[in-house]
């Protein structure tokens, strides 16, 4: 997590532990957008990682705390968000087989949070099935 993330902290928020801090804006491994700064206005994610006793078996949870989205649109597919307020990054659970680490799905929120400031800047209507990371 540290050299991926490494605005975000360790925390016993949970009894398994877990992350909170700021994503990296643009951990994705191809050419930063030209106007990706305009769209976010100098906002960056704010997360929390949170470990099961599960894990590595079981993944972690990400939950957004800023931009937190509102009540009405957990479970809308549109948002990818799980109605605990969770984000919804692997299509099915069997996705995850456990060699992933918490800082693979910190980049995939990333991507999250790029399509999430574009459905509220109303440049795109949902976002993509498989995510832009």
């Amino acid at each position: 997590m540290a050299s991926l993330a490494p605005d975000m902290e360790w925390s016993e928020v949970s009894p398994a532990g877990g992350w909170e801090g700021y994503a990296p804006l643009w951990p994705i491994a191809r050419a930063k957008p030209r106007k990706l700064k305009g769209l976010v206005e100098g906002r960056r994610l704010r997360l929390c990682v949170l470990y099961s006793q599960g894990f590595p078996m079981a993944q972690p949870v990400l939950f957004p705390l800023d931009p937190e989205p509102p009540v009405e649109r957990r479970t809308v597919h549109d948002w990818h968000l799980n109605g605990d307020g969770s984000l919804c990054l692997l299509r099915t659970v069997d996705l995850w087989n456990g060699r992933e680490t918490a800082a693979d799905l910190v980049v995939k929120a990333s991507g999250w949070f790029i399509e999430y400031m574009l459905i509220e800047r109303g440049l795109i209507e949902a976002m993509t099935e498989n995510g832009i990371h």
